[in-house]
């Protein structure tokens, strides 16, 4: 088994441990006296809806909502396709049939959600006063900012008729159960798609004092309305009590069967963090440069073994080039890495697409520069151009399963030989 083989290996154990059905499986809640609607959103909803279907011993119905190209055949739950990473109309429709889906129930009746990353493009319900034209240039500027998810969901659930527990609420009284699949630092579920279901204590003041703590350029249109927004609301509203919420799957569970994978295979392995935040260029050099210690003198762990990491890294777009967080992330790491011919990695987006190309990651080892210089490209002004993908398309070191069916946020693993 070559390197390669053996990190696609260990990328594929952590995301079979996200499965659908294994992941919904011990989950399910109670049937109800009243009816079961389903409604959901993000990359993996259309797999978690058919998950659902397969288990649940009942009559249902509902929607979900995932990204163009993602959908699966359902029987009784319509699934609709909208634009990522930038919300478009198709969206919007989304959004308003979720909202007509829960609206009307009693109190006999059980809605479940079915909640994944990505949600939070695939949902623009702009509040009264807004545009979906406002909502989209707002993800274009959060998208540019390399603010945390945390920060960027903060302040899209403050202009949004959907996010932040309003579509429970507009369940209300019906029973919402939760199930979260976190692509998230941390696996709070409010943070996932921005909480449609699960609110949090964030008040417009404490979005806007992040905004300016992380620089962001808000438009003009969306600060002036949340300079004059309610709060949102908050778990202890009474719409809230009856609820459950389960995080079925996340990254921390896909790392341990990697980990466990990469046992089964005589290698030792070592989870540094399933939450790691921060500018993927950075966090790449403080990867590298324990890789580099590691191969070099056999510390901070002893070789071989494989590193694993997992998160969500952020990119501030300072170039006009194509790539996402994992291949900015790999192209700052083979830099840090040059030379070292111990040492090779895969990072890769767990839902198989990584920013907006059909790559989730790529591959990168200690002669990756020297091959991206043969073949015409300046690895360093590449990175500064944010133009990883064509880089390592340039050089044919693109990592392309295709959409994976799940979403546990990045996967990174570096081995040492």
């Amino acid at each position: 088994m070559t390197d390669r083989e053996l990190l696609v290996q260990l990328f594929d154990a952590a995301v079979a441990a996200a499965d659908p059905v294994g992941a919904l499986k011990p989950n399910l809640p109670e049937k109800p006296l009243g009816k079961t609607v389903v409604v959901g959103a993000g990359k993996g909803a259309a797999q978690l809806a058919r998950a659902f279907e397969t288990l649940w011993d009942g009559p249902l119905s509902g929607v979900v909502v995932t990204r163009y190209g993602y959908a699966e055949a359902c029987s009784s739950i319509n699934v609709m396709e909208a634009s990522h990473p930038v919300p478009d109309a198709a969206g919007l429709k989304a959004s308003r049939a979720l909202i007509d889906a829960v609206t009307g129930l009693s109190e006999d009746d059980l809605v479940v959600a079915l909640i994944c990353g990505g949600g939070s493009s695939l949902l623009p319900a702009p509040t009264a006063g807004l545009t979906l034209e406002d909502e989209q240039e707002l993800n274009r500027v959060l998208l540019a900012s390399g603010a945390p998810i945390s920060v960027m969901n903060a302040i899209r659930k403050q202009v949004s008729d959907i996010k932040g527990g309003r579509l429970a609420k507009a369940a209300w009284p019906a029973k919402v159960v939760s199930l979260v699949v976190s692509d998230v630092p941390g696996d709070d579920p409010a943070q996932v798609a921005s909480g449609p279901t699960v609110p949090d204590n964030i008040s417009p003041a404490d979005a806007l004092a992040m905004a300016a703590a992380y620089r962001i350029n808000l438009p003009d249109r969306i600060r002036q309305h949340i300079e004059n927004a309610l709060q949102a609301p908050t778990p202890a509203d009474l719409e809230f009590q009856r609820n459950d919420v389960s995080i079925v799957a996340s990254a921390a569970i896909s790392l341990d069967a990697a980990a466990k994978t990469a046992s089964e295979l005589g290698l030792d392995s070592v989870v540094l963090s399933d939450s790691i935040e921060g500018e993927a260029r950075e966090i790449a050099r403080m990867h590298g440069a324990m890789a580099r210690e590691t191969s070099r003198r056999n510390r901070p762990f002893r070789k071989p073994v494989v590193m694993l990491s997992g998160g969500e890294t952020t990119v501030t777009l300072r170039g006009n080039g194509r790539g996402g967080r994992n291949t900015e992330f790999l192209l700052s790491l083979a830099i840090d890495i040059d030379g070292e011919a111990q040492v090779s990695a895969l990072a890769a987006d767990t839902d198989g697409i990584d920013g907006s190309e059909d790559n989730a990651g790529a591959f990168v080892d200690g002669g990756s520069c020297a091959r991206l210089r043969m073949a015409g490209r300046d690895p360093a002004a590449d990175l500064a151009n944010n133009d990883a993908f064509s880089a390592f398309e340039a050089v044919g070191d693109l990592f392309s399963p295709g959409p994976t069916g799940t979403n546990v946020n990045d996967f990174r693993a570096i081995l040492v030989r």
